[in-house]
């Protein structure tokens, strides 16, 4: 399975949760395409491939296509715990969107260095010291970390989470990461977003329309 089709079926995932909300029972692959950016054709493929079948005439079962989906997204009954590591701006930002819970995900704690930031009492999950890092990653079996730290801080901040046993980090820093292997062989995941270098790549798409 290459990349492009784990991001369509992630945006499936995401659409028929929201089908699934407003009472939705049925689906068809021209509905889903058009919600998802793609054609109804690459649609039936990709679920072709995954063998995953309709009916011609009665459409997808949307539970059972969030089931079956879920299952290869590795999503369970319970939500996915992750943490965020670096509470300014950014950071708070995505501790106040409301949007991650209906697509399984939950944010429990955030972390800074800051003792003023994580004294506070104005935020909707908790901000904790790092010296916390390490108990809350284990009591909460957490694999996932949102990394939105400066630049001098992002090299320590990593090897934090990776000695704290995280295993996925998306990393807003303006520092690019690259996976290590532990001493097992194993690698991290890690997705590196780049805000300014996304808007660059715009204003020369922009500059440079593709015909």
């Amino acid at each position: 399975m290459n990349h492009d089709m784990i991001i369509r079926i992630t945006r499936y995932y995401r659409i028929l949760n929201r089908l699934r909300s407003l009472g939705l029972e049925k689906v068809f692959a021209h509905n889903l395409a058009d919600a998802a950016g793609v054609s109804a054709a690459i649609v039936r493929k990709d679920f072709s491939l995954l063998e995953i079948y309709g009916q011609k005439r009665g459409g997808y079962d949307i539970l059972f296509l969030i089931a079956a989906l879920g299952k290869i997204l590795g999503k369970t009954d319970e939500p996915q715990n992750i943490i965020i590591v670096g509470c300014g701006r950014i950071g708070r930002a995505l501790m106040h969107y409301n949007g991650f819970e209906p697509d399984g995900i939950r944010i429990i704690a955030g972390f800074d260095t800051d003792p003023l930031v994580y004294s506070e009492n104005v935020h909707p999950v908790p901000i904790y010291p790092m010296s916390r890092l390490e108990e809350v990653v284990s009591s909460h079996q957490v694999d996932v970390a949102i990394l939105t730290v400066p630049e001098s801080a992002t090299s320590d901040s990593f090897q934090r989470l990776m000695n704290a046993g995280i295993k996925g980090v998306l990393n807003f820093s303006p520092i690019t990461l690259k996976p290590v292997a532990d001493a097992e062989g194993l690698k991290p995941v890690i997705h590196n977003v780049n805000i300014a270098l996304e808007l660059e790549q715009i204003f020369y798409e922009l500059q440079f329309p593709k015909t």
